[in-house]
Formats: C-alpha cells, sequence, structure tokens
C-alpha cells in the first residue's frame, strides 16, 4: 500500500505548481488588458502598486506566481469539481481586491486604509480585473489539472489485495462533517471493490446552514440551499433513517427507515458519528426543558422549521390586518427571537426585512406597528465578535428599530407569550428559540467519555475514547485543541469539514497499520449578516462592516454552495430581492400554522415561585 502522506505531499505540490501556472497566466491577462486600454498607471495591481514600468510589471508578475502557488494549496484539484474550482477563484480575486488595492495600496501611498465605502469607490475600477484574474486563475488550473490527470493518470492512492474483505464504514449524519467523510473516502478508495461506504441521515440533503434564515424571511428559496445527499455522494450508500441504536461491543448500527418499518442491523468496521445536535431547552432534566418551551416555540435547525416559520410570519400578517382587538393585533406584531449569538442575530435581521419589506401590502397595518425583541442573557450580542463589532451589530440594529432586551434570560413559554425572569413577560404568538443546542440524545447511550453538554469525548486523532474504530466529528463531538489551554475546537460548519476529511485519512492509515494524523486548525474567520446590506466579519484578525462585509459574506457563502445548479438558483434568488419584495404565498394550510393565535390577549404572567433557569449554562464547550 502506498503511504498516503506522501500521495498527498506530490498531489499538493502538483496544485501548488498548477496554480502558480495558472495564475501567472490571468495576471499576465490582466496587465495586458490594462495595457491596452492605457490603464496601468491609474488602475492598481494584485498588490496595490500601479503597473507602470518594468519594475512594477514585474512584481505584479511575481505576485502573481506566489499567489497562485497559494490558490493551489487552498483550493486542490477536484474531478468534477469546476465550477467551485471557477467560483472560489472569484473569491480569491475579491479577496486580494480587499488585501491589495483597499489596504496595501493605502499603505503604499502613505496613508493607513479605513476600509470605508469611499476608499472603496476610488479603487472600485480594480475589482473587475482582480474577479477576472481570480476567475481565469480557477479556470486554468481546473484546465490544466484535468489534462494533466488525463495524460498521466495517477495510481490509486488505496490498493487493497484481490480477494480481501470489505472494509464496512458507516457514517451517522449527513451534516458537513459526514458529507465530507464520504467525499472524501470516495476520493481515497476510488474504484476500490473492497470498500464499502453507507450514510444513514434524517434527511436526504446536505443543509447549507449559514443561509437558513434567509430561507425563514423568504429571501431564498428552501431547496435552493440543500444538496441531495444521493447526487452528492455518488459511490455511497444511503439510508434515509433513524438511528435507533448502536451496539459497539458487536459493531452493529439499529436503523429504522419509518415508523410501520422494521429495524434493520448495520454492521460496521469503523463507525463515524456526525449526528450533530438538537435545540437544548435547558431544563432539569434537559429532555423535559423550560416549561412550555419546545411547544410554544421556534427551532430553526432543518428547512421544515425555516419553511414553517417563514409561514407562520406571513400568516399573522394576514390575521393581524383584520384583527380589531389592540391588544390581540399587537401580540400577534410582535417577534421574539431568544438568544443573541449568530442565529439570533441573523434570525431577527431577517425578520425585520421580510415584514418591512411586505407591508406594502398590508394598508391595515402601520409601519410602527410590527415590533421585533432579541432578548439575550450576555451584555452584549454577538460574543463570538469582537466588542467593537459588536456593538457595531447592535447600533445598527437598534436604529432600525429592533429591541434589545440585555441580561434577561428565558423562564418558559405559553401559548400568548413568552416568560421571562423577575416576573417579566413579553405578550407574542413568535417566539424563535436559537439560544442554545445540545449533541444528539443518542450519544447518552454510548459506552463512552461524554462531557457536561452530552458529546463526545474524542482524542487528537477524532477517536472517540473507549469503543474501538469509532470516530466522531461536528456539533457532537469535543475535539481538544492543541493550540489552547484545555480548550475544544468550536461546533462551526468550517471545522466540522476539515474534521471529516481528516477522520477518512486517518481510517485509512489505521485500515493499512500507519500512524494516525492530528487535527489541527486555526479559524479563519467568522461572519454574521445584519439584513439591510450590511454585515460585520472578522477574519484573521481584520475586521470588517458594512457594505463590504456583506458583500464579503455572500461571496464566500455563495462559493461555499455545492454545486454549480445551486450558485445558480441562489444568485437569481439574490438578484430577484434587490428589486423586488419578498414573497408572501402561503405554502401550507392556516389551520395548521395558526392553531393558537385566536384567543385572550391578557398578559401572560409567570407562574409563581419559577425557578429561573439561566439559558446560556452548560452550553458545549
Amino acid at each position: 500500500m502506498q503511504r498516503l502522506s506522501s500521495v498527498v505531499s506530490v498531489a499538493l505540490q502538483r496544485d501548488a505548481a498548477a496554480g502558480a501556472v495558472a495564475s501567472l497566466g490571468g495576471g499576465f491577462l490582466l496587465w495586458w488588458a490594462l495595457h491596452d486600454q492605457g490603464m496601468t498607471s491609474t488602475v492598481p495591481g494584485l498588490l496595490g502598486f500601479k503597473l507602470s514600468g518594468e519594475v512594477g510589471v514585474f512584481l505584479h508578475l511575481m505576485a502573481s506566481i506566489l499567489l497562485g502557488a497559494g490558490f493551489g494549496v487552498i483550493s486542490r484539484y477536484r474531478p468534477l469539481g469546476y465550477s467551485s474550482t471557477i467560483s472560489g477563484g472569484l473569491l480569491y480575486g475579491l479577496l486580494w481586491w480587499i488585501a491589495g488595492p483597499l489596504t496595501l495600496g493605502a499603505l503604499f501611498d502613505g496613508r493607513g486604509p479605513t476600509w470605508s465605502i469611499g476608499e472603496a469607490s476610488t479603487v472600485f475600477p480594480s475589482l473587475v480585473g482582480h474577479l477576472l484574474y481570480g476567475g481565469l486563475t480557477g479556470l486554468g488550473f481546473y484546465i490544466m489539472l484535468t489534462l494533466y490527470l488525463h495524460l498521466r493518470p495517477e495510481r490509486e492512492p488505496v490498493s487493497v489485495a484481490s480477494g480481501a474483505p470489505k472494509t464496512r464504514v458507516v457514517i451517522l449524519g449527513g451534516g458537513f462533517g459526514g458529507i465530507a467523510t464520504a467525499q472524501r473516502l470516495e476520493q481515497l478508495f476510488t474504484h476500490d471493490p473492497n470498500l464499502e461506504i453507507t450514510l444513514v441521515s434524517q434527511s436526504n440533503y446536505l443543509l447549507f446552514t449559514p443561509m437558513l434564515a434567509e430561507v425563514a424571511s423568504s429571501s431564498l428559496e428552501a431547496q435552493h440551499i440543500s444538496a441531495p445527499v444521493r447526487a452528492t455522494c455518488r459511490r455511497t450508500r444511503f439510508h434515509r433513517a433513524d438511528v435507533a441504536g448502536i451496539d459497539t461491543s458487536s459493531r452493529v448500527v439499529s436503523m429504522r427507515g419509518g415508523p410501520s418499518l422494521p429495524t434493520e442491523a448495520l454492521p460496521y468496521d469503523h463507525l463515524v458519528l456526525a449526528l450533530g445536535s438538537i435545540p437544548n431547552y435547558y431544563g432539569l432534566p434537559d429532555y423535559y426543558g423550560l416549561p412550555g418551551l419546545a411547544e410554544h416555540s421556534f427551532a430553526l435547525k432543518t428547512l421544515e422549521d425555516a419553511t414553517r416559520l417563514r409561514n407562520h410570519v406571513i400568516a399573522l400578517l394576514e390575521h393581524a390586518a383584520e384583527e380589531p382587538n389592540e391588544k390581540e393585533r399587537a401580540r400577534q406584531l410582535t417577534f421574539v427571537v431568544a438568544g443573541g449569538g449568530f442565529a439570533g442575530t441573523e434570525v431577527i435581521a431577517e425578520l425585520f426585512d421580510l415584514v418591512r419589506s411586505v407591508l406594502r401590502y398590508y394598508p391595515n397595518i402601520q409601519t410602527d406597528e410590527p415590533r421585533f425583541v432579541l432578548i439575550h442573557s450576555g451584555d452584549r450580542i454577538l460574543p463570538e465578535l469582537s466588542p467593537e463589532l459588536g456593538d457595531y451589530a447592535l447600533r445598527k440594529l437598534q436604529q432600525r428599530g429592533i429591541e434589545f432586551q440585555l441580561h434577561s434570560r428565558v423562564a418558559g413559554a405559553i401559548s400568548i407569550g413568552v416568560l421571562l425572569d423577575q416576573g417579566r413577560s413579553v405578550p407574542t404568538c413568535t417566539l424563535v428559540w436559537t439560544a442554545g443546542n445540545q449533541p444528539n440524545p443518542l450519544l447518552r447511550t454510548l459506552p463512552c467519555d461524554r462531557n457536561r453538554a452530552g458529546a463526545v469525548i474524542v482524542d487528537s486523532s477524532l477517536q472517540v475514547k473507549g469503543p474501538t474504530n469509532v470516530w466522531a466529528v461536528g456539533d457532537c463531538a469535543q475535539i481538544p485543541d492543541p493550540d489552547s489551554q484545555g480548550e475544544a475546537y468550536p461546533p462551526t460548519a468550517q471545522h466540522a469539514l476539515r474534521e471529516g476529511k481528516l477522520v477518512a485519512e486517518n481510517i485509512v492509515a489505521a485500515t493499512g497499520g500507519k500512524p494516525l494524523r492530528q487535527f489541527r486548525f486555526r479559524t479563519i474567520g467568522v461572519l454574521v449578516g445584519l439584513g439591510h446590506r450590511t454585515a460585520a466579519a472578522e477574519i484573521r484578525g481584520w475586521r470588517f462592516s458594512g457594505l463590504l462585509a456583506w458583500f464579503m459574506w455572500r461571496s464566500i457563502y455563495f462559493s461555499k454552495l455545492p454545486g454549480m445548479e445551486k450558485k445558480v438558483r441562489v444568485a437569481l434568488d439574490w438578484a430577484i430581492d434587490l428589486f423586488f419584495p419578498r414573497d408572501i404565498v402561503l405554502t401550507s394550510s392556516t389551520d395548521t400554522i395558526l392553531p393558537h393565535i385566536i384567543g385572550t390577549a391578557e398578559e401572560p404572567v409567570a407562574p409563581q415561585n419559577q425557578p429561573q433557569t439561566d439559558i446560556d449554562r452548560e452550553r458545549p464547550q
């Protein structure tokens, strides 16, 4: 068996070289286009300096080679991945426009960068050139490696002796971590009949969760941010089923495809846990939660959740437009979100944009009647960002009229409102719960170590401590960060993707008796949309806000969408959203949407002696 490390090393050098050559061509075409138009002395090049003179052109082309090698290392070649490679090149060009003309160019001119709209407008002509450079680099990179591998096909990274028993890998969960594991295994074991990959998930699609709030606000269609598992992982056997149990001693997973179907046994040699998380209502015991919260709140974890919330909000507007009782009308037009992290902030901003966008269709509702409230137990929203960006987001949302109740905790919910600590309450028909998640409860049945939140504890190679040949990635795993003092990696998509790839490579290594690799990754950055074409972003310590951050937010997430079809559909949705109000068509019956709206509008009163529960305690570490 060829050593996986040597295969990866050769492939990395190959991709870096191809990226350098493709980037050199893209950089030369950019210079030639500017020279032909007589713009080399006015439009900055890749690193922000003008392209006039031989020295400027030489530095520009050398920078092209270095940046191209970096693109090859970051992007990596993927068969049939031309759409993601080209879109990745466009994003690469955008990022270097920000780093070059917008940042280094200001330093070369003897002034510090401000990243303001005014400064961006002065170097805006170079943006087209950078996007052209990035697109040509991505296209050239893909074409060159496709031709190279066609003329000189590589040996398979893994070869198993004929007649050897099959290696059965079972993956539980179809999120970012599970899909990344299956895709990497397919790459490493291409055309190998002795590998059997099986994926079990409750849904038959990979959900692009960063855009879920836009589905709830009717900005994007639900099916446009999801990719079918069967099409994404073609060599993987897929079962749309619930996991009924896991027997690690006999290495068998029990699954059921439906309530009326019998339980099936699924044996495995290696098991990958990528079960994700569910809403945590912070009760004692956990599965009961705070009183009434599970029954009277909306989660935002699936496409069904987002679609249900969208229809609920639109149905409320329809009902409130005809409601004669002022208190009841005010309750129906009050929208509450619990949790001031990324999800909660994005949801309250998107709901605000949705309602304000469609009020023109409801002349009986005045613009000052809808009320939007965000409840958060901390002293500031977005604690994942720097205090400066958190304050910026708070100011922007407050200026639009969104209310913030900081240092407040949810104590429960009833059909006519949300109960807060200290006997307070907010009458509402809409409570969106984003204040906490917990790992899948199925993990509690495993004979392994778990943290207080219920996530399985793994070592640095992502192996679960306890049972053999069991691995875990994503939200359901506590993964140690070797660069911190006892802390764990955060449960984000960028981590889950890389964890899934490493698990696949470690399964290959374990099968061949090779040493396992440790998971090490430094967070690239975090982005949060604030609605109204504003956002906040923090990338490698660099802070961005406003329109520029919004453009980065959309560009980065757009490039990560799976497949060209989804990119085109999302681009069309965004283009429509720029010129037209949101769609208000109800896609389900109001009888199922509004079961508790018609009723008393009396103020909800918190029960006496109600224990106050900190909604932020026992967060997954």
